[in-house]
């Protein structure tokens, strides 16, 4: 059998990170079993979907990297396949035209519940409309009898009584097909082999196995993955502040990172390794996915972007960082800040989490002199320091090599010549180069401002 997955959100709003995890599963098992994955828009809520949700779900997917096979499939540009399939269910006498009105409807809603059973048209056997122009739904022919088993690759078999399945609407009152039916009638159409999606639709596997069963269709294998939860073990809401992908974009996390660790997310391969998308292609089970809600950690975040943070290319991080600060500043950066930092980030790359706080570190070798001292820096430039501080800058300014480790020596050798330790000069010379914004230590600090600009600085406070 060749795999086919797919990924198919609703263009109602921007792209979850529930569902970005649900296109990473599917990516990956298309790509474990040399498969197919697909992309599939389901923008039959014409009153929701939206163009820049479409957009915002196609810019995630490209962040993420998650490229799908062929064409992106819209589903309501199929709405007439789907009217076809509903038909071709009325010949084989699985589905029929069900004239009920509004009132007939809730008499029978009121009896299904009082008999405790699902819903059941009066119309399944043959009963004639009170007029040959009355308006009609299409509904599936459920089953009275038996059970309908999923045999779910994540949840094990789950099993609903036919009984508890309705009569469903699969064509509206206006000819538009229903999302049951869509989402049957795509599937089958695409091949779709492995049906990989949030336990959120796992009672909606019952009902969509019984409309390939009427369409004489087989089934494919379903797989219901735990919804996300946050720290505090509830459903992911706005309380647990970011869900969209683009917004965990902004705040500086990478798209390795972010597939790294969703795919963590319910997903383990028995080690602890931090694995990029590509390295985990070979070692994905289906069978390895739990069937408990995942819970955000933030703080696992952080590292497994740590993490990629320090591998990335120094060019790429670069960028990112101007970027940031470009939308944080509203103003580009000149040539002579563009080269100061693109000194600084492989440094101060492996000392950052994120983007912003790589940023933040990477302030100091952008300040202009003469510096804004904080209130703390203030303090320790006073007078007392100041004659130290004007020695120990003679001290530099005859260091023959100017890179960390040297310039390291030289001021414990200043501090040793003192007769003090080094944390007696450390805290007002990083005072007298940063203003009081954070650094590395202080060699690769004179070291990343360059002799010329460190000593400047040392020489504006003496």
């Amino acid at each position: 059998m060749s795999v086919v997955t797919r990924f198919a959100p609703s263009p109602t709003g921007y792209l979850h990170i529930g569902g970005a995890r649900t296109a990473l599963f599917n990516w990956l098992f298309a790509k474990k079993m040399g498969g197919t994955f697909l992309l599939r828009i389901e923008d039959t809520d014409r009153a929701r979907s939206t163009p820049e949700a479409i957009a915002a779900i196609l810019e995630g997917m490209d962040w993420l990297g998650l490229k799908h096979d062929g064409q992106t499939i819209y589903q309501f540009a199929r709405a007439e396949r789907h009217r076809q399939a509903a038909e071709e269910m009325i010949a084989r006498g699985t589905a029929f035209r069900c004239y009920m009105t509004a009132e007939e409807q809730e008499a029978q809603r009121n009896l299904a519940h009082a008999e405790g059973r699902a819903i059941r048209s009066p119309y399944r056997d043959g009963k004639a409309p009170s007029s040959p122009d009355a308006p009609f739904t299409v509904r599936l022919r459920a089953p009275d009898d038996g059970e309908i088993v999923n045999a779910d690759l994540i949840q094990g078999d789950v099993v609903i009584k036919a009984r508890d399945i309705d009569d469903l609407v699969m064509l509206r009152a206006d000819g538009n097909p229903t999302y049951m039916l869509s989402v049957v009638v795509d599937d089958h159409d695409m091949a779709v082999t492995h049906v990989i999606r949030g336990d959120d639709h796992l009672t909606n596997a019952a009902r969509q196995i019984v409309i390939y069963r009427a369409a004489d269709w087989t089934p494919p294998l379903f797989a219901h993955v735990p919804l996300i939860h946050g720290e505090d073990g509830k459903k992911l809401s706005k309380r647990h502040g970011a869900q969209a992908v683009h917004e965990w974009r902004d705040m500086g996390y990478l798209p390795e990172a972010m597939n790294a660790y969703l795919m963590r997310l319910g997903w383990s391969p028995g080690h602890d390794e931090i694995l990029t998308k590509e390295e985990a292609i070979p070692q994905f089970e289906i069978s390895q996915i739990g069937k408990a809600p995942a819970r955000l950690d933030f703080k696992k975040l952080d590292s497994v972007n740590a993490h990629f943070l320090s591998l990335a290319d120094d060019a790429r991080v670069t960028r990112l960082v101007e970027e940031h600060l470009q939308a944080r500043d509203d103003a580009p950066l000149g040539d002579d800040s563009r080269a100061a930092l693109a000194r600084a980030i492989p440094v101060l790359k492996k000392r950052a989490k994120t983007i912003p706080e790589l940023a933040e570190q990477a302030r100091f070798v952008l300040a202009k002199r003469p510096l804004s001292l904080d209130d703390t820096a203030k303090k320790l430039l006073n007078d007392d320091f100041k004659p130290r501080l004007s020695r120990l800058r003679d001290a530099l300014e005859k260091e023959p090599t100017w890179d960390h480790v040297a310039l390291g020596g030289a001021l414990k050798a200043f501090a040793t010549s003192e007769g003090v330790g080094l944390g007696q000069i450390g805290p007002g010379l990083r005072a007298a180069l940063t203003g009081g914004s954070p650094s590395p230590d202080l060699g690769q600090t004179l070291e990343l401002l360059g002799r010329g600009e460190a000593l400047a600085r040392i020489a504006d406070q003496v």
